[in-house]
């Protein structure tokens, strides 16, 4: 199938990692991949001092404890933002390093204290292992705000790809357990639908870095399942939950030529129904994972976009 992918990107299409989800020998020769993805990346020097840390947080019951990396600007005097960022990867990819640079730019643009998930992965840990990790995180976090210099009042959650699903997910366990309380959530090209039957998902087998042979491996490693079944839990795939109110502001982002488009678009659609705050960002000629060519435009709009939202939602007034 051919594509009309943004002129600007079409150069990076054989330089960026190439993702071929089949068994565990092709999972394993994409995370090695993955690894290698800094190496191809441009290194982000903050203009103000970023303290950088790893930690762990305590895992769910009898887990675990969840490994944990806070940024946080330094010698800040009062309590800022706070956000539990969760990385992307088909659930079965990525670790702390995957997005580094990325939230090292984040913290320098917007002075937050983020505090970014190594949550187990899938197949060797499917689901619930890893949203409860990605849960009991953002509980240690607000847990922890005054010794993170964190406002629990803006406190949020944002995740690309399954960060993204996972993101939504722990939104869902938030409200559904109680807390800890949310003010924002930003859904970055989020997988959240293990049914795969939108237009997007059903059409596109070839896409790259990502396509529907990738998400049907993906699911089915998270699930331990073939995935489509009648009992998927919302807290997997958050396309399933039946009501969707009561859920913090979100910001949705989606790419043209991603078959997890249609379903990022309905799960916005569905949230502005349920009464819920949304904004809905369509970007055209782009593929999923699209925004790593930093120098492209339409990459720059996507990430000037992912600031204003996250100024926005986690109520940042300061420049």
């Amino acid at each position: 199938m051919t594509y009309a992918i943004d002129p600007e990107l079409l150069p990076w299409l054989e330089m960026l990692p190439a993702v071929t989800l089949t068994d565990h020998e092709s999972l394993l020769a994409a995370r090695a991949s993955m690894a290698q993805l800094g190496e191809l990346l441009p290194a982000y020097e903050p203009v103000h001092p970023v303290d950088v840390r790893d930690t762990a947080a305590p895992g769910p019951s009898d887990a675990p404890d969840v490994p944990v990396r806070v940024y946080a600007p330094a010698n800040r005097t009062e309590a800022v933002p706070g956000l539990l960022y969760i990385h992307g990867g088909g659930f079965v990819l990525g670790n702390l390093d995957m997005f580094h640079t990325a939230l090292l730019h984040l913290v320098d643009e917007l002075g937050i204290v983020i505090v970014s998930v190594d949550y187990r992965l899938a197949p060797e840990h499917p689901f619930p292992a890893p949203v409860e990790d990605c849960y009991a995180a953002l509980v240690w976090v607000a847990a922890k705000a005054d010794e993170l210099g964190i406002d629990p009042a803006r406190l949020g959650v944002a995740g690309e790809s399954a960060g993204g699903g996972l993101s939504a997910a722990v939104a869902l366990l938030a409200r559904d357990r109680g807390g800890p309380q949310l003010c924002f959530q930003y859904l970055g090209i989020p997988e959240l639908d293990d049914r795969l039957d939108t237009p997007s998902m059903r059409d596109y087998t070839d896409t790259p870095i990502w396509n529907r042979p990738n998400a049907v491996h993906s699911w089915t490693s998270y699930l331990g399942a073939e995935p489509g079944g009648a009992d998927v839990s919302p807290y997997a795939a958050p396309a399933r939950a039946a009501d969707l109110s009561g859920l913090p502001p979100a910001f949705v982002t989606t790419c043209q030529f991603d078959p997890l488009r249609d379903e990022g678009i309905a799960y916005a659609q569905r949230l502005a129904h349920a009464g819920v705050a949304v904004e809905l960002r369509h970007y055209p000629g782009t593929f999923h994972g699209s925004a790593m060519v930093e120098t492209a435009e339409i990459s720059r709009r996507m990430f000037a976009d992912e600031v204003a939202a996250l100024r926005r939602g986690l109520r940042i007034t300061a420049g």
